[in-house]
């Protein structure tokens, strides 16, 4: 199955600018969170898609390869197809050259990925977090070498230990030249006579382990972070793989987030919002104060500065906006009754109230 198209996977044109790609990937990752889409699995394969895609087209040089190499290069292939570009240049150049082949030994592990809930708190601060994965690990007991105690690899006769085979033919160009891995050691150069009974060669077990990750201040939910060499083992002592690691950031009741600014609710009786008032607020990093002006209507906000999430390797916070709610009691008692009655005497304003029922405002008229 080809490999979709990332620009329209993120639905952007492919001469989008950095910050509408970010606007986008945030516009669809809200989208298809899985928070927002409980069970759904359609859903998550597509966030899992988005962050993926963005992954890629955010990093200037990985975007630039993609768009000269297509979608295989972008996920981490190869443009040429099979084989390696010293195996292109040895097809056109080995019989002029006289290049000799390298040696591909051990190889690195592939890439494995975890989804990691995290709290607004942490997005904002950042934290140091623990996780728990299962992945190939170097064997404990041959040290990732694949062989059995008191013995060790021995050179394949097959490609004389350069883990590769040349391949020489005719053609009109000329004599062609062409390098594959060695099928007898796959690659490696060597080969085991005697493998490890608990790895039973490959020099990496399946385990669990906890590794530690930390979290930068001003992370974003659906951020990706690729961690070099904390990935799976590679065969017979092969360097890791890399992480990557999906952020889910949590619901948080108190506030919402857009960008680096959040937004707070903070609900006012209509006497504060009328005579003014000091109300207290939550932040971050505590409570805050916020003067209510007499005459305050509902949707007001005020602005606290500094007071939202850490820029994202950057100097600075974003805001917090508190935006007034005035709410309306609807379970007055006979005094506040009276004291509203009077007050609307006062000022003149005409008030309509219902406390009779139908036939009893109807009886009222015939008199």
């Amino acid at each position: 199955m080809a490999n979709p198209d990332l620009y329209e996977v993120l639905e952007v044109d492919r001469n989008v600018s950095p910050d509408e790609l970010k606007k986008a990937y945030r516009r669809l990752a809200r989208k298809y969170h899985p928070d927002a889409n409980p069970g759904d699995a359609s859903a998550e394969a597509h966030f899992k898609e988005v962050s993926q895609a963005y992954e890629i087209l955010s990093d200037p040089e990985r975007r630039a390869n993609y768009d000269r190499f297509g979608a295989d290069v972008g996920a981490g292939g190869n443009p040429f197809g099979a084989g390696s570009v010293q195996d292109i240049f040895d097809m056109f150049f080995g019989g002029m050259g006289g290049r000799s082949p390298q040696r591909r030994g051990p190889q690195p592990g592939p890439d494995a990925e975890v989804t990691v809930d995290i709290t607004l708190d942490d997005a904002a601060f950042g934290a140091t977090h623990e996780i728990n994965v299962t992945m190939p690990q170097r064997c404990a007991t041959c040290e990732g070498t694949g062989c059995a105690a008191g013995t060790s690899p021995v050179t394949c006769v097959e490609c004389a230990g350069l883990g590769e085979v040349r391949r020489v033919r005719n053609s009109i160009l000329g004599q062609m030249v062409t390098s594959v891995p060695c099928a007898r050691c796959n690659g490696m150069g060597t080969r085991i006579e005697t493998p490890c009974e608990t790895c039973r060669g490959e020099g990496r077990t399946n385990e669990s382990t906890t590794l530690t990750i930390q979290i930068p201040a001003g992370v974003e939910d659906g951020s990706t972070m690729r961690i070099a060499d904390r990935g799976p083992a590679g065969v017979r002592g092969g360097p890791n793989g890399r992480l990557f690691v999906h952020l889910r950031v949590q619901h948080d009741d108190r506030f919402e987030r857009h960008g680096d600014d959040l937004h707070h609710e903070a609900h006012i009786a209509f006497t504060q919002a009328a005579l003014g008032a000091q109300i207290e607020v939550p932040t971050l990093r505590g409570t805050a104060v916020v003067d209510v002006e007499p005459g305050s209507a509902s949707g007001t906000i005020h602005r606290i500065r500094h007071e939202g999430i850490e820029h994202l390797h950057g100097r600075g916070r974003g805001d917090l906006f508190v935006h007034l709610i005035v709410d309306v009691p609807s379970d007055l008692d006979d005094t506040s009754r009276d004291l509203l009655r009077t007050l609307a005497e006062h000022r003149g304003e005409a008030v309509k109230e219902h406390s009779a029922g139908l036939f009893s405002r109807r009886r009222s008229a015939k008199k």
